[in-house]
């Protein structure tokens, strides 16, 4: 299997294997920034046999506090919440959202950091499975309890590169993207945080321009050609406001074959704790 089908599956791949004996679980992750709570549009219509997960609840630990906007849950808590959503062993997982692949990106870096394999993101998400002519389901769906077990117990320092702010102020990477809109990086706006700006040295790639205009991932020349110059064996880091978004910049980068660090506190610790602010490009 190469990059882009290990992290990356489609509808019509999807919809064969839900005809097959053994189909993958399927998880809808919907969550936007205006939006968090995704499951009145998930029961309103959803994949059939998809389990709803909250990004909020499920892929977010809020009782830690000091980690920014979004920390991460630990591996316990994902594997409490992955029986729930009836994960199995051996069983491949694909996870899908509504809005710019952020929930379903969010899902496969945490589920992957916890040490489960095999899951996957729907390429293009809901829109392109009703494009495929999938149907929908309505109302909650509430499966048989699984039996996953999770590798990693400390996602901070789990089964994905990380890093800690003091990494990211030391320079520890040598390259280290920003996945948020341009107006957030340059500091023209702020919308959530108290301080606008950058991290020092950062480069801007928003996490919109890793997607085409359908919110389907580049294909890979065109993924290639935006990543040019970013190497793994240099050193990647990603963040983005609160370690969300910065999950499609980093299943992007997988698919081209390089393993990024995810700063998980992002801008949202890194400006709480009163460290440097960059203004402009």
């Amino acid at each position: 299997m190469n990059n882009r089908d290990a992290v990356l599956t489609t509808a019509a791949e999807l919809r064969r294997q839900i005809g097959e004996d053994a189909p993958p679980a399927i998880l809808d992750v919907r969550w936007r920034l205006d939006r968090p709570d995704g499951r009145p549009d998930y029961e309103a219509g959803h994949i059939p046999g998809a389990v709803y997960v909250s990004l909020e609840d499920d892929l977010s630990d809020h009782s830690r506090t000091g980690l920014g906007r979004h920390p991460l849950p630990t591996g316990a808590a994902v594997q409490a919440a992955a029986r729930r959503w009836g994960l199995r062993q051996g069983s491949p997982v694909v996870v899908y959202d509504d809005w710019n692949r952020a929930g379903s990106s969010r899902a496969w870096w945490v589920i992957t950091a916890a040490g489960i394999p095999g899951v996957r993101i729907l390429d293009g998400g809901l829109a392109a499975w009703t494009a495929a002519g999938g149907e929908l389901q309505t109302g909650p769906v509430t499966p048989a309890p699984g039996d996953i077990t999770v590798a990693h117990d400390d996602l901070y320092a789990g089964g994905r590169p990380t890093l800690t702010a003091d990494q990211v102020g030391a320079a520890s990477v040598a390259t280290l993207l920003d996945a948020r809109a341009p107006e957030r990086f340059r500091g023209e706006v702020e919308p959530v945080d108290a301080v606008a700006g950058h991290i020092p040295g950062a480069r801007n790639l928003p996490s919109m321009t890793v997607l085409d205009a359908g919110g389907s991932f580049l294909p890979q020349d065109a993924l290639a050609s935006l990543l040019h110059g970013v190497d793994s064996e240099d050193g990647v880091g990603v963040y983005c406001g609160s370690g969300v978004t910065a999950s499609v910049v980093l299943a992007a980068l997988r698919s081209a074959g390089v393993e990024a660090a995810l700063f998980p506190g992002s801008w949202s610790q890194w400006s709480a704790a009163g460290r440097p602010a960059a203004q402009g490009s």
